[in-house]
């Protein structure tokens, strides 16, 4: 069983919008924070934004705020990235990952460290 399924990945013009969706089996998001990656061709798989399970923040990458934004649907266990204003520079695999809580008391600084991840789905661009 695949613990994580991203859907929503697709074709789309600069300006568009899109929806990414994760799915979760076998565990519950209400215990695990989420954590959206993305890996262009040629590049290095970069954080996208997360959900902190260290403080409960919710980050964002510099390329992206103001336009992407986390959601959660907790009955139908699932997270989702909302992605408006695309460009081709986000043309890019998209992969959610579970990250669990820290222990109590813990120094972790959230982000960071995850147990989970998705197949990843195709996001390209179009200028």
């Amino acid at each position: 069983e695949v613990p994580l399924v991203e859907s929503g990945g697709g074709l789309v013009q600069a300006g568009e919008s899109l929806r990414l969706s994760c799915a979760a089996s076998g565990f519950t998001w209400a215990d695990y924070g989420v954590g959206w990656f993305r890996q262009a061709p040629g590049k290095d798989r970069e954080l996208v934004s997360c959900y902190s399970t260290s403080d409960g923040s919710t980050r964002y990458a510099d390329s992206v705020k103001g336009r992407f934004t986390l959601s959660g649907d907790y009955a139908k266990n699932t997270m989702y990235l909302h992605m408006n204003n695309l460009k081709p520079e986000d043309t890019a695999v998209y992969y959610c990952a579970a990250e669990p809580y820290p222990d109590r008391g813990s120094d972790y600084p959230g982000c960071l460290t995850y147990d989970y991840w998705g197949q990843g789905t195709q996001v390209t661009v179009s200028s």
